[in-house]
């Protein structure tokens, strides 16, 4: 399914092949998490602006309206009308961040529901029962996202019920697509190494799911409080037991200059929040920097938010009219913002891929690391 094109240092130039089509990577993946981009986008404008994987959550459909319903409507590629692969999360992110009292065993957590306070108990079977329904490309473990700092002998504990789970998740998500009235049979597992910052275990626990031969695997539980450094002396560590011929994913991560070093230390697929919560604030990406559209400099401007972008937005309108836009309240802004943002982070993806391909990486990295993030 993944198929290695080349490689530049570390960086890799790749191919994931899905039911719903092949995935171009290195990668990011536009977060709808309730099936549609916050932000006013719609499928369409997704393949405008060059969306290749949408990314929606167990957690967050499951509450609403519901896998069931989703199911019997033809799974969740009709029901967005959305034909490209799409990656569902476990919901075991948001039911850790989002709970406020949840119990932990060894069959899964007991938690109740942010929304209406209804007890909810999800597990292994659960997530990938949840998930089928979705009938998403690409399921994710589902895992005990483990905050930092935490005790080593927590942490230790916690990856060996993790992978235990995994082992639980490669069970029943077999079972469920080998079904006659599967949603998508082509459906597939990725796994998800823990460990927090501890290197040791985050290697001990790589080396056990790697064993596992599943389709991809993610690195999981960063960008959650460690230093930028530590996230990437992280990945480096694991980075060398991760199997190479399968795809890997830093999970929610993150600013332009973040992918660019990650790519740099061997990942694959990227998914953040960041460029549409972002936009939706009024804060651009361009070429030259991050920009604030709502800063009085920009009353009379003229300009397209970046004159080296291509997007939709930059094409027509002004820095002026947009930040009009902002200081009116009107939703327009948040819609032109979030595509322009999201079409930048797609764009970055075929320029990194370029790079690589052309054996000029390390040339673009430092080009770009420190110049994206930068506020101007």
């Amino acid at each position: 399914m993944f198929q290695l094109i080349c490689k530049d240092g570390h960086a890799r130039r790749g191919t994931f092949t899905t039911p719903h089509g092949t995935v171009q990577t290195p990668v990011f993946m536009n977060v709808g998490t309730q099936a549609a981009i916050k932000g006013a986008l719609s499928a369409e404008d997704l393949e405008t602006i060059g969306c290749q994987v949408e990314l929606s959550n167990t957690y967050h459909l499951h509450v609403r309206p519901g896998d069931e319903l989703i199911r019997d409507l033809g799974g969740l590629h009709k029901f967005m009308t959305w034909d490209r692969p799409i990656l569902t999360d476990s919901g075991g992110f948001q039911i850790f961040s989002l709970a406020q009292l949840r119990k932990i065993t060894e069959e899964g957590v007991a938690f109740n529901c942010h929304v209406d306070g209804r007890h909810i108990f999800m597990g292994p079977e659960e997530s990938m029962r949840i998930q089928a329904n979705l009938g998403s490309d690409i399921a994710m473990a589902f895992d005990e996202c483990i905050k930092i700092p935490s005790p080593y002998d927590y942490v230790k504990n916690s990856c060996d019920r993790t992978y235990r789970w995994l082992q639980r998740c490669k069970t029943a998500l077999a079972d469920y697509t080998g079904r006659d009235d599967a949603v998508n049979p082509g459906q597939v597992l990725f796994g998800i190494n823990q460990g927090t910052i501890f290197q040791d275990l985050r290697i001990e626990h790589m080396k056990k799911i790697a064993d596992l031969d599943l389709a991809g695997y993610a690195i999981g539980g960063l960008a959650v409080g460690e230093t930028t450094q530590e996230m990437y002396d992280t990945i480096a560590a694991v980075e060398p037991y991760m199997p190479t011929d399968k795809p890997r994913y830093l999970m929610g991560v993150g600013t332009p200059g973040n992918i660019i070093e990650s790519v740099a230390r061997g990942v694959d697929f990227f998914d953040c929040v960041m460029p549409a919560r972002n936009g939706r604030h009024g804060h651009l990406f361009t070429w030259s920097g991050v920009i604030n559209i709502k800063n009085e400099k920009y009353q009379r401007d003229e300009q397209p938010i970046d004159p080296q972008c291509d997007c939709p937005v930059c094409r027509r309108y002004s820095r002026a009219y947009l930040r009009h836009l902002f200081k009116a309240e009107e939703m327009l802004a948040m819609r032109f913002a979030v595509m322009h943002n999201l079409y930048f982070y797609n764009t970055l993806m075929q320029r990194i891929r370029t790079a690589i391909e052309a054996g000029e990486y390390e040339a673009f990295r430092k080009s770009y690391t420190s110049v994206l993030d930068m506020r101007i």
